[in-house]
């Protein structure tokens, strides 16, 4: 049984990723700001993981920071105080969790992390320059620590395009816009959180050890695919 942490597990892709790692009998840390609604095979702290104390997990064998954002606006409307925010929540938030955690890490026989991108570091988008700044920066840690970091730490991430989640509901708000979404991806399909979670799950996984510094394109064929 290997031990995970997961911030952010009580919606969306992460918590498909504790879902699926308890059902395989893996031990799962979730640290969030609200109470999973659902059994795991685990321990939950209820704090946030930008602003509260960490808590003391004597080992661990890999780590998913499952925090993001999704700021989209006008470049012209975008304040300093979006980009800041982006930069904390997706950036400087993972950089706590790694540091504060990364002895337990160290000490495990091969551990992996594994970050989350967005396809808005892949490809120009309109009205994502907040977002997409935040993104290509996850991505350039991931190549800097997976260099870092190895042999015994592996780090990549996954850069999905938009997953039908509680955090996009904002943007899928009805019908004809999830129909709009659907036509714009090859495969004529919204990605769902357990897509993205198992995509994760291999990366944590053993399966995935000869995988290192990598960013996982997710998206339906979005932007490697003429449509």
């Amino acid at each position: 049984m290997k031990k995970y942490l997961i911030i952010g597990g009580s919606k969306g892709i992460s918590k498909e990723i504790v879902k699926q790692l308890s059902d395989r009998g893996d031990y799962c840390y979730v640290i969030s700001r609200t109470a999973p609604d659902f059994t795991f095979n685990g321990t939950h702290f209820a704090l946030n993981a930008l602003m509260d104390a960490l808590p003391t997990i004597e080992s661990l064998d890999g780590l998913v920071y499952g925090i993001g954002t999704i700021n989209l606006k006008p470049f012209n409307r975008l304040s300093a105080d979006d980009f800041l925010n982006d930069w904390q929540v997706n950036v400087m938030g993972a950089v706590k969790i790694i540091q504060h955690y990364l002895p337990q890490l160290k000490n495990s026989e091969q551990a992996s992390i594994v970050l989350f991108s967005s396809v808005a570091a892949q490809r120009g988008m309109s009205f994502h320059a907040s977002i997409g700044a935040a993104k290509g920066a996850v991505e350039g840690l991931v190549k800097s620590l997976a260099a870092e970091l190895a042999p015994k730490i592996r780090v990549n991430a996954i850069a999905p395009s938009i997953v039908e989640t509680p955090l996009a509901a904002g943007i899928l708000r009805n019908e004809t816009i999830k129909e709009n979404m659907v036509a714009k991806h090859p495969l004529k399909r919204i990605l769902q959180p357990e897509d993205v979670a198992k995509t994760a799950v291999f990366l944590l996984s053993d399966t995935s050890n000869g995988i290192t510094g990598q960013i996982f394109i997710q998206d339906n064929g979005l932007i490697s695919i003429s449509n």
